[in-house]
């Protein structure tokens, strides 16, 4: 105990100055940083140029695809329940997946980003979004554009409505009740964490902003992903529509309570031994087919810190989310760190520097 108030004091003390300071100069408007080490909170740190509605560590914020980690840690509590396996054929659960060629994926496709449809097809839209039902059949009835399981690139919105209609079809639950009866309620983090934001709570979320006026769109017939898939907007994180509708490839949520979720999955709470070695075993690595890098992914989850060496050996697996944010959780350390921001920047150095702050310290302590 007497470590982690070491530890409390010190990294607080810096994290919670690397926040104002980025807030004073004004490269940031608003800001929550959370970091759990061996099941304790170690830091929880928030600063904002208060201005418009005060961020504080209560607050939720929409954060994009940082939600992926949940939606992740979701789909490894339905293979522990054993309704499903890691290699079972998504047509077992969900037959209708099965057109154009895409019969022999698997669950592990999906969480490796290998399932081949990483595009929303072209008649979705982001409006589209809202309508469960609309996109599953359209994503269903999509062409892969690689054969499941040989090449890899990154499903944005497709992973959610993935992994939470095989969840869906396996339960007979959306995603939405799944987060609340397995995570959020036991873990006493309710109001922390959303699929689909209740319309009471929308009045405590954070207010999104652009870091920079949105460029228009500009055709590119060669790009796997639509522009709007590709890049985050304030509009689409501040749509209330958005924020109420089950989308679990992106997530609203404190970065209190993300830590907390994988504080619990890093202590045993949540998963066993063997599937927390499976969170930083390589299951899937090569050329991302959208964006063009070496990628080395686990399942569920991208491997390695912001800011790491590739060469390195991770212990760390963990989602960005568009416009800055980033959750990570760190095996070795026992770590689980989460920061949410109200400017969405093209860039993720405040998530690199705060991660990197967090990193030696617990190195230190581990």
């Amino acid at each position: 105990m007497a470590e982690s108030l070491t530890i409390m004091t010190s990294l607080q003390q810096e994290v919670q100055g690397v926040l104002i300071e980025l807030v004073e100069s004004g490269a940031e408007t608003g800001l929550q940083v959370a970091v759990y080490h061996d099941g304790a909170l170690v830091a929880d740190a928030v600063a904002d140029a208060r201005s418009g509605r005060r961020v504080t560590s209560q607050i939720p914020f929409f954060s994009f695809s940082a939600g992926k980690a949940v939606t992740s840690l979701i789909a490894h509590l339905l293979v522990r329940t054993g309704a499903v396996g890691h290699d079972t054929p998504v047509v077992d659960l969900w037959p209708e997946f099965g057109a154009h060629g895409k019969e022999t994926a698997t669950l592990r496709h999906v969480l490796t980003h290998s399932v081949g449809v990483p595009a929303m097809p072209r008649c979705i839209g982001q409006g589209d979004l809202i309508d469960w039902p609309r996109v599953c059949r359209a994503i269903a009835d999509a062409e892969p554009q690689w054969r499941p399981g040989t090449k890899t690139g990154y499903h944005s919105f497709t992973y959610g409505f993935l992994v939470g209609e095989i969840a869906r079809r396996a339960t007979g639950k959306p995603m939405r009740q799944l987060l609340r009866e397995w995570l959020t309620v036991p873990l006493g983090i309710d109001g922390d964490l959303y699929f689909a934001v209740p319309s009471t709570d929308l009045p405590r979320l954070a207010r999104l902003e652009d870091a920079a006026p949105q460029p228009a769109a500009l055709p590119n017939d060669d790009a796997i992903l639509a522009h709007w898939e590709l890049r985050p907007s304030a509009a689409l994180g501040n749509n209330q529509q958005i924020l109420q509708a089950d989308i679990p490839s992106v997530g609203t949520f404190t970065a209190r309570g993300i830590a907390a979720m994988n504080a619990a999955a890093l202590d045993g709470r949540l998963i066993d031994s063997d599937q927390l070695a499976e969170l930083t075993a390589v299951a899937f690595e090569g050329i991302d087919q959208v964006f063009g890098n070496h990628t080395r992914l686990a399942l569920g989850y991208p491997l390695g810190r912001i800011g790491a060496q590739q060469n390195e050996v991770s212990t760390t697996v963990g989602w960005v989310g568009g416009g800055g944010s980033y959750v990570y959780a760190d095996t070795a350390t026992h770590t689980s760190f989460a920061m949410t921001k109200t400017r969405l920047t093209p860039h993720f150095d405040a998530a690199q520097r705060l991660a990197e702050i967090t990193a030696a310290h617990s190195k230190r302590h581990a």
